[in-house]
């Protein structure tokens, strides 16, 4: 049985039918085109699937489409300035957010797999703290695994973020 839903997803309402236990993930990969959302492990351990629903990082690979009917989704597509899936008159790192150009600018992007994941983890890690000490970022993103091993460069990357968010306001 298919379901109806509406996603805001990337500010751009979206209407989707569903089976009942499509994967939120499975619904933007397949069902929306949005293929920078990645999937690692299916069991919520790697974090390489994490959007923001309603703002707050979610494992998309442990949540049902139909349960987020209504809801907003950021994905990697949408962190960028303008959206990537959209048309823009920005290109480049003119286009990147902020948390984007401080992993472009400190190589925390490693093999890229699990960067949409840590990117979007990232974006709500620095809203709620703008300004986290070495330990606070390894907190921030112990959710999220880098197969590449490449943490070093992915800390750096946060704080160069954080710099260039302060730039920003």
């Amino acid at each position: 049985m298919e379901h109806e839903i509406t996603l805001v997803v990337n500010g751009t309402a979206r209407r989707v039918s569903v089976p009942a236990r499509r994967l939120l993930s499975d619904c933007l990969r397949h069902d929306l085109g949005l293929t920078g959302t990645h999937v690692g492990c299916e069991h919520g351990v790697c974090g390489c699937c994490t959007v923001l629903l309603d703002g707050q990082p979610v494992r998309s690979c442990l949540t049902f489409a139909v349960s987020v009917d209504g809801s907003e989704i950021t994905t990697v597509e949408g962190l960028g300035r303008d959206g990537f899936q959209r048309p823009s008159r920005l290109h480049g790192v003119e286009a990147m957010s902020a948390v984007q150009r401080g992993f472009a600018e400190c190589h925390g992007l490693q093999c890229g797999f699990c960067t949409p994941g840590f990117l979007c983890t990232v974006t709500a890690m620095l809203r709620d703290n703008p300004a986290p000490t070495d330990e606070e970022v390894l907190e921030g993103i112990s959710g999220n695994l880098c197969r590449c091993t490449g943490y070093q460069n992915i800390v750096k990357a946060v704080h160069r973020a954080a710099e260039l968010l302060a730039e920003e306001t």
